[in-house]
């Protein structure tokens, strides 16, 4: 089988039996690459050091992927039998460097190698089938079953590229070259940059659920700009433009960054781009798996700060208004100049898809007109922060891959580098990371007077986490979270550890931890995880409330004004699986499961685990309405709410058949009532049952 060069599938052509073989064929290549890319190390021993200190060890990443098609599929319940829990939960979270990300790896033992290999054998059998048994009908749409195996690889394709970009961070000696990673061997002669114009235009952007291509959240939607005429350079910077940077003090002279930038270089002590190597009086650059002698024509790779930074500088030495482009000005330019879209080329126009090299190649290479690298070698870092385009909708099954870079902190980058498949190099794509992280991205530079408009949301729009905002916090007194924190702490014994499964916006989280020494809150998704996280960092919680119609009510809370401070009240606020935890979650004298019972996949699942993590004598506290919903819950895996037996069989039932043979049941049930706004004048009552379990 040719691993490479791949072409992307289209989901909405042929026969459902031809887009089975396309896509087992399509899994089997990005399976085997990703593999190949960990030939690169030089032992195991290499698989367990931390290459970024923001990042896991490459151990996580190799089992990541894996791992990730066994929990999509889990919760798009096509399978019900997970292949190894521990596993699936210790490599299940913690890539972006977000607050919730745990890189304590004191909290992890790590597996070997060899397990993990067993392991990825074991997912891939479990795929290919899924694959030849699952039902297909064409199109390949959002609710398919397919979309969440063409998740998994296109997932897995994203980490081929950045595990390469933490592997070329590994010490050299920790690495080894290997004949499918071909570097390019050519250094030309350095070429002088210079502006072109280019038209501009109103620039569409557009994709629907109904299109050819599998897509990420943040591509679909409608966004239209009109963008004025501007000039860009001819070729993107290449690493000897950027010595002159260098040379003239461009890393000692703060006016040339901005606050964030110079916060950034004087923390990292930065002198020189990260994979530029000193040489006496000249440069090496780290490849993978290899230094060589400075390719001088190839394009530089930094990050935001340092592309940001280097712009400043070419705005003061030419006094003209120089900046990075937007991502609306860099589709302008690509669509004057990328004539024919993938998967339709017959041979890739620019070093891209791995069809050329496993590096960079000089920035005068690939033509497109009058331009160069419109698209491939490296990533081109912009000036636009992630956002989501008018009708922006998150996945059910990755509700969290684009909401947590809204952000302000993740700026987008463009066209792709040498090793992008996949997603990546398709015109919708759209990818963005935080901007002092480093990527295969380098960038080029226009001149431009138009302000580049950011779009930034400072309060939550998104009504249904509004709704949770403002139910934790829209009211201080009378609030259910906080009656249900002081019915838990009135239940007196040990106050060491606490912990709240359904945590929402964290307001029992901090209540409870008026008492206990730590709490920790969970959620399932990032997306409510971030809103706790970022209302513990900045004390500012804004959220925009649905009034009516379109209208809104746009509140702000602060922390003070609940007399929370987190210096004192500890608390952490994680993502995870409440079936599946890390063993950090362990030892408690206090576990809260609120009203997230009846939203579990497998909630006797959860009741056996959750026991493990309980200390003697220590509480299970259960409140939930027993609201079963087989959207969230498959009927089979109901707890009660059903006959057995010809005989009523309600969920407290059930709870007392899987609880007793553990617990003594602590206190007679009550009933707590908890109000949800859905607009000014509409509010949705829940009655929740509360049930005290003492472990014996």
């Amino acid at each position: 089988m040719q691993l490479i060069p791949t072409r992307n599938i289209l989901l909405n052509v042929g026969t459902a039996e031809q887009k089975r073989a396309e896509i087992r064929e399509y899994f089997l290549k990005t399976y085997t690459v990703y593999e190949k890319l960990f030939e690169l190390m030089k032992d195991e021993e290499s698989y367990y050091l931390t290459a970024d200190p923001l990042r896991h060890p490459l151990v996580f990443y190799f089992g990541h992927t894996a791992t990730f098609f066994i929990n999509k599929l889990v919760l798009a319940k096509l399978i019900d039998k997970r292949i190894n829990p521990t596993f699936e939960s210790i490599f299940a979270i913690g890539v972006d460097e977000m607050s919730w990300d745990d890189l304590n790896q004191s909290h992890y033992k790590w597996p070997r190698i060899a397990e993990i290999r067993v392991y990825r054998d074991a997912v891939k059998t479990k795929i290919l089938d899924l694959i030849d048994t699952l039902p297909l009908t064409m199109p390949i749409s959002w609710e398919s079953p397919f979309w969440a195996i063409m998740m998994g690889i296109e997932h897995e394709r994203i980490h081929l590229e950045t595990s390469s970009v933490l592997i070329r961070q590994l010490p050299l000696e920790r690495v080894k070259p290997s004949d499918f990673w071909k570097v390019c061997p050519l250094d030309t002669p350095v070429v002088e940059n210079q502006l072109l114009h280019v038209k501009g235009s109103t620039l569409r952007l557009e994709k629907k659920k109904d299109d050819a291509l599998y897509g990420w959240d943040n591509e679909y939607g409608l966004h239209v700009k009109e963008v004025k005429d501007f000039k860009a350079s001819k070729y993107l910077v290449s690493n000897a433009e950027f010595l002159g940077f260098m040379e003239d003090a461009g890393y000692e002279n703060e006016a040339f960054w901005n606050e964030e930038g110079w916060k950034w270089k004087q923390y990292k002590n930065a002198t020189m781009p990260l994979f530029w190597r000193k040489d006496g009086s000249s440069y090496k650059l780290r490849l993978m798996a290899e230094e060589i002698a400075m390719p001088w024509s190839w394009p530089v790779e930094i990050n935001y700060l340092e592309a940001k930074a280097f712009c400043n500088w070419k705005s003061k030495k030419t006094g003209k208004s120089i900046r990075l482009p937007s991502e609306e000005e860099w589709y302008v330019l690509r669509d004057l100049h990328v004539k024919v879209e993938e998967p339709f080329w017959d041979k890739a126009p620019a070093n891209i898809n791995l069809e050329y090299f496993a590096s960079s190649v000089p920035v005068d290479t690939f033509a497109f007109g009058d331009f160069y690298d419109v698209i491939g070698n490296v990533w081109q870092w912009s000036e636009t922060p992630m956002n989501g385009f008018d009708g922006f909708a998150v996945h059910p099954l990755y509700d969290d891959f684009s909401v947590p870079t809204f952000d302000d902190r993740h700026n987008i980058i463009k066209g792709g580098s040498w090793i992008s498949t996949g997603n990546e190099i398709i015109r919708a794509s759209r990818y963005a990371f935080r901007r002092h992280f480093y990527q295969h991205a380098g960038f080029r530079y226009i001149e431009s007077d138009e302000p580049v408009e950011t779009n930034s949301v400072f309060y939550e729009t998104d009504f249904a986490l509004a709704k949770i905002c403002d139910a934790h916090f829209g009211k201080k007194e009378n609030n259910y979270y906080e009656t249900m924190a002081e019915f838990c702490i009135a239940l007196g014994g040990t106050k060491n550890k606490a912990l709240e499964i359904g945590c929402g916006v964290g307001r029992g989280t901090f209540s409870l931890a008026r008492h206990f020494a730590m709490v920790h809150g969970i959620e399932f998704t990032a997306r409510v995880v971030r809103l706790a996280t970022n209302f513990k960092e900045s004390g500012k919680l804004k959220y925009a409330l649905k009034e009516e119609g379109e209208l809104a009510l746009f509140i702000e809370k602060n922390l003070s004004d609940f007399e929370i401070d987190p210096s004192r009240q500890k608390v952490e606020f994680w993502q995870a699986d409440p079936h599946n935890m890390k063993p950090y979650f362990d030892g408690y004298d206090l576990i809260l499961a609120n009203d997230v019972l009846d939203t579990l996949y497998d909630p006797a699942l959860f009741l056996e685990k959750i026991k493990e993590r309980l200390n003697p004598q220590g509480f299970l506290v259960i409140a939930s309405a027993y609201d079963w919903d087989e959207v969230k819950t498959p009927r089979a895996k109901w707890l009660g709410g059903i006959k057995k037996n010809g005989e009523k069989y309600s969920t407290f039932d059930a709870l007392n058949e899987h609880l007793s043979p553990f617990f003594d049941l602590h206190v007679k049930p009550v009933e707590m009532r908890l109000s949800i706004h859905e607009s000014a004048r509409k509010e949705v009552v829940k009655s929740l049952h509360v049930s005290v379990w003492k472990k014996k």
